[in-house]
């Protein structure tokens, strides 16, 4: 069962799992108190000179947080570069920074910090696991996407031309700071397409969650502060209580993937350059949704209300893609397991299951109006 402990201002999320525990903390102002809190997990190491902090982030975060998080530190950060885009969440891009890292001297006692979104969580954690053969590192996640799914977890990696995340390592954070004040200056599409995740935890784990963010939506969208870290809290809880059941993603985990392997199939087909993680997630849940609905898992009318809040949560952009290339691209998903297709169906809202029996002809049939959809809006 995950621990949530609350303070004044603060959330605190436990998660527990049989290889780490550590902590996620949500609040607004988290930002100047991250270095204390490091140099507190270190046991005063970085304040003594005896472990270094290395930032790694992109140059757009950097401008607008920077100072804020560098702030808090007893030393000096070294900050290391990667620009924004999933294009550079490459094997290249780990090379490069590890060979920074060995430039600057890091050791085994030096600790990454993941300051960015989705993309600089992932790779830091990836780089964290192999520099020489495992070293700390922190997430300081700053977009929506980041906070409420994937700095937690310990799921690392990177893409490769054939799909998304086939090279990674589980290695878990030492703790996550999510600052909710950095998501006044997110835009409003990154913001929109993070918060599809928090959907998502809602159809698979969560009614409540869902329930608030339909009848919350102009709340939640508009950026109020306090019903976004309700958001957040309830995603990161979620997430927390799926990892701590199954850690290796050998099970239940699973559940976590719905949309994600249609959506992934999506930002593959179209080089990653045609919509955001959670965009594509989105069409993936639509079409997963009526999956489900044809197959009679899911009653009509709460396939209507999860579609309907999908949507409110868009508006759906616009792709070109393949709807067969699609398909093929479902074959190398790193959830499937001796050839089968592992599929995340919803059987209510609130619960999903993980199925291996969706057919091609199901996934085609999807697929084609997903596609056809998308082209007509693109």
């Amino acid at each position: 069962m995950t621990t949530t402990s609350k303070s004044a201002e603060n959330t605190t999320i436990a998660v527990r799992t049989s290889s780490a525990d550590y902590d996620v903390e949500i609040g607004a102002g988290l930002l100047a108190l991250v270095g204390e809190r490091v140099d507190a997990l270190l046991a005063g190491g970085i304040a003594a000179g005896k472990q270094r902090a290395f930032v790694v982030t992109s140059p757009e975060i950097d401008r607008l947080w920077g100072e804020q998080l560098a702030a808090g530190f007893p030393a000096p950060l070294t900050k290391l570069m990667v620009p924004a885009g999933e294009e550079h969440k490459r094997l290249a891009t780990v090379e490069r920074l590890a060979e920074e890292l060995a430039g600057h001297g890091a050791d085994r006692d030096s600790i990454l910090i993941a300051f960015g979104g989705g993309v600089i969580g992932d790779m830091t954690g990836f780089v964290a696991a192999m520099y020489m053969r495992g070293i700390r590192y922190v997430g300081v996640p700053t977009t929506l996407l980041a906070q409420v799914d994937s700095s937690l977890g310990g799921k690392t990696g990177v893409n490769l031309a054939a799909g998304k995340n086939l090279v990674g390592a589980f290695h878990h954070p030492l703790a996550v700071y999510a600052d909710t004040t950095t998501l006044e200056t997110l835009p409003a599409a990154e913001l929109r397409a993070g918060l599809q995740e928090s959907v998502k935890a809602g159809i698979i784990r969560d009614r409540a969650l869902f329930d608030f963010l339909e009848s919350e939506s102009a709340a939640v969208l508009g950026g109020d502060r306090a019903a976004l870290t309700q958001v957040v809290a309830a995603s990161v809880r979620v997430k927390a209580d799926v990892v701590n059941a199954d850690e290796r993603e050998l099970g239940v985990r699973m559940i976590l993937n719905l949309g994600h392997t249609l959506g992934h199939a999506i930002e593959a087909a179209t080089g990653y350059k045609q919509l955001l993680h959670g965009e594509a997630v989105a069409w993936g849940m639509i079409a997963a949704v009526g999956i489900a609905a044809k197959r009679g898992t899911v009653s009509a009318a709460e396939a209507e209300r999860m579609e309907r809040v999908i949507r409110a949560y868009g508006p759906m952009h616009g792709f070109i893609a393949d709807a067969g290339e699609l398909v093929a691209l479902t074959a190398k998903d790193k959830k499937n397991r001796s050839g089968a297709r592992s599929f995340v169906l919803p059987v209510g809202i609130g619960d999903a299951v993980v199925v291996k029996d969706v057919s091609e002809a199901e996934l085609m049939e999807a697929a084609v109006g997903m596609v056809a959809e998308a082209r007509v809006i693109a």
